[in-house]
């Protein structure tokens, strides 16, 4: 078997190593790593976003609409709690979206006052050309693990963020 290549997580973890032995550091080198590959990740996905003109949040609201199927619809509410932010930037982030085209404001069938946001035939196009070169991306990223470690890895990290968000 090949010897594995040092990282700069080794050399962070050495380090700590031999300043702080009476530490056990070796969290670092699981946790180091998900932070390194969760930046690097961030950088690769503005990148295929960018070649769509889709800002990150904007992949995040048109995704959610788009994979609720069809009619590609949901309540800003439920946007905001797929996409992880308040009712206030959500009715933000729907605003601009409506203004570029890809998401429109329909009235809830069945609440006077309510608003379904629904994706557009131009924002589920952008939406799905951005998914595709996205997964491309990711596919050439996760291309040097075989299956089997990409499915352990998939398993161990569920498993952690289980545990994380409780």
């Amino acid at each position: 078997m090949a010897e594995e290549r040092t990282d700069e997580v080794d050399l962070i973890v050495d380090a700590w190593r031999r300043e702080r032995p009476d530490l056990d550091v070796d969290p670092l080198l699981v946790l180091s790593r998900i932070t390194r590959l969760a930046r690097r990740l961030d950088q690769t996905r503005s990148s295929a976003f960018a070649t769509h003109h889709l800002e990150a949040w904007e992949f995040d609201v048109l995704s959610a609409l788009r994979r609720v199927g069809t009619p590609y619809e949901l309540s800003p509410g439920a946007l905001g709690q797929q996409t992880l932010v308040t009712s206030g930037t959500m009715t933000n982030r729907v605003d601009r979206l409506a203004a570029r085209g890809f998401v429109e404001r329909r009235p809830a069938p069945n609440d006077r006052r309510g608003v379904l946001v629904r994706l557009t035939d131009a924002g589920r196009q952008v939406v799905d050309a951005a998914f595709e070169d996205l997964l491309a991306q990711e596919q050439r990223l996760l291309a040097s693990l075989p299956v089997a470690g990409r499915q352990a890895l998939a398993a161990n990290l569920r498993r952690l963020l289980t545990t994380l968000e409780g």
